[in-house]
């Protein structure tokens, strides 16, 4: 008998290859939040000087040796490269920016242990190329600094080459797909049937679908001007190029309102639906325990947090099956598809209609991810393709779940509809038990991911970020002395502290749910998800076609109308 071809794959080895390769793919996808902040110092054109950690364990693929003495290949796995996080060595925490007329490679200095990585400099590292780059100037020692900076780089200008230095992608396009679903589902999903609830089924059903097409036209947008240009790296970069340095400051301000609304809004459901499940104790008594859990989550890795993330893509998929074997199982109204309750046509309030603007856009904003996964693709080109899908797929999702949610329980339905499920009578116990904790664990675990991007911006303005203090009259000396790194160290440590406390008290000043998810729908969604993708386009191109001055204008209003409307009822 002959033996099998040495290219022959088993499919056990081949399907435990593509696995790791998808969840490889997925944990890079919870970086980007981290990596797109501009950790700079807010108040310097010029600077930036990001902290974000960068890493990924090797355990994912990639050996040290070829690490050491190869450039990485782009087969699927995650790179491994710095933690700057967790790393005590100061010398590791500044990549240096390559030299005029010399290779990358020769620039870039080698860590044992970790992949060769090539700066791209998107933005500032040309100050000769075609965009300007005001105060830098280049050093000695050949490093370019910026008002008497380092200029450091963060994980958003790293990126991975081949053997003839040019980009190649790691995800493909099934991988890019499931992650661009995994970014737009999420907790706002658990709001859609108040949305309807508030916009009714005519207002509600259009508004939906008309902003799953004008985000899903932003996003490739901002896909195909990253592809356009390869120095972009992360949404940031994009606004920099468009508005200038000086966008830094608000687009980081954006970042910072959006993910502490975010990370409020966490604490917000976890508790309740700990309360549901579990009404031993008041909601806010569970936010002040959660101290215990946030607090030294906050000091754990990327690599770490990035695995916890996955539970969340699970239990949101859970809730969905849930409610829709809920409605199913139920013969008589509350809570029945069988009987439906009573619901209306048309539209409520004026407070109502601008809370159902935010409701709806909150569960359709990624854009600060999207277009890193677009850079991550093995073929961008199918990038659109993919897009199309994404949101065709994420609409639908929140479509239905909206619908049958508002068919459940009409007027009646909470800001969080898990909670009518667990207060109904006549439903399986058991299966809503287990969906209940699922929306108590997981937005626990996924709220030092979400908040990091906050650490690293509240970091950087205060000058706590490993870059800050390595420089003193225009040089670098070689590390810092214990007295301030410990000051530093401690100074990180209180911040980290703050963050979830400050997060648990808004929690507790503002406790409605649907009030948090408008605000973040309302002002985050549709400044980063529209507004600024749309003057973005306008600034580069220098023309506004009639379909973006529409969208401009009515986004515009709807934002204000939403924003308002949410301040009014918290």
């Amino acid at each position: 008998m002959a033996s099998p071809p040495n290219t022959f794959s088993y499919g056990s080895v081949s399907s435990t290859n593509s696995m790791m390769d998808a969840i490889a793919s997925y944990r890079r996808a919870q970086y980007y939040p981290s990596s797109n902040v501009q950790s700079s110092n807010l108040l310097e054109d010029g600077v930036e000087d990001n902290s974000s950690e960068s890493a990924l364990s090797e355990s994912d693929g990639i050996s040290q040796q070829q690490s050491c003495h190869s450039a990485p290949r782009a087969e699927g796995n995650v790179i491994s490269v710095m933690d700057q996080e967790n790393s005590v060595d100061p010398s590791a925490w500044a990549i240096p920016v390559a030299h005029h007329g010399r290779s990358d490679t020769d620039n870039i200095r080698a860590t044992p242990g970790h992949s060769s990585l090539v700066e791209t400099c998107p933005l500032l590292n040309n100050p000769q190329g075609h965009l300007d780059a005001p105060g830098l100037v280049s050093s000695s020692s050949g490093q370019f600094t910026a008002e008497g900076h380092l200029l450091n780089r963060s994980a958003s200008s790293i990126h991975q080459t081949n053997a003839q230095g040019t980009h190649e992608g790691r995800s493909t396009y099934g991988q890019t797909l499931f992650n661009c679903i995994a970014v737009l589902l999420g907790i706002g999903m658990l709001s859609e049937p108040l949305a309807f609830s508030y916009a009714g089924w005519f207002l509600g059903t259009l508004l939906l679908a008309v902003f799953g097409y004008v985000t899903c036209y932003t996003a490739k947008f901002l896909a195909h001007e990253m592809s356009e240009d390869p120095r972009l790296r992360s949404y940031a970069d994009i606004a920099r190029k468009a508005f200038g340095p000086r966008s830094s400051v608000l687009t980081n301000t954006l970042f910072l309102l959006e993910m502490f609304s975010l990370s409020v809004a966490l604490i917000t459901l976890s508790a309740d639906s700990l309360y549901s499940v579990w009404p031993a104790y008041s909601a806010n008594t569970y936010k002040v325990s959660f101290l215990s859990i946030l607090v030294p989550m906050s000091f754990a890795s990327l690599s770490s947090l990035s695995y916890t993330s996955l539970l969340g893509i699970f239990s949101t998929l859970l809730v969905a099956v849930v409610i829709l074997i809920d409605g199913f199982s139920k013969p008589d109204s509350p809570g029945s598809l069988w009987n439906p309750a009573p619901t209306s046509f048309t539209p409520g309030g004026f407070g109502q209609v601008g809370i159902a603007f935010g409701l709806f856009m909150a569960g359709l904003s990624g854009h600060v991810v999207i277009p890193s996964l677009a850079r991550d693709m093995v073929d961008p080109s199918q990038f659109d393709r993919m897009a199309n899908w994404a949101f065709a797929v994420t609409t639908v999702i929140y479509t239905v779940i909206g619908f049958i949610g508002y068919l459940m329980f009409g007027s009646n339905v909470s800001d969080e509809i898990s909670r009518n499920l667990l207060e109904t009578s006549g439903y399986n116990s058991t299966l809503n038990k287990l969906a209940m904790w699922l929306l108590v664990i997981t937005p626990l675990s996924k709220y030092a991911l979400s908040t990091r991007p906050l650490n690293i911006i509240l970091e950087s303005i205060f000058g706590l970020d490993p870059g800050s203090g390595l420089v003193e009259g225009g040089s670098r000396k070689t590390s810092p002395t214990t007295r301030i790194r410990r000051s530093r160290e401690l100074f990180i440590a209180l911040e980290r502290i703050l963050v979830p406390v400050m997060s648990i008290t808004v929690s507790i000043l503002v406790p409605q749910f649907s009030t948090l998810m408008a605000f973040l729908g309302s002002f985050s969604a549709f400044v980063i998800c529209v507004i600024g993708p749309i003057l973005a386009k306008i600034a580069m191109t220098g023309e506004c076609c009639r379909f973006d001055s529409v969208v401009l204008a009515v986004s515009s209003i709807l934002a204000i109308w939403g924003t308002v409307s949410a301040f009014w009822t918290a």
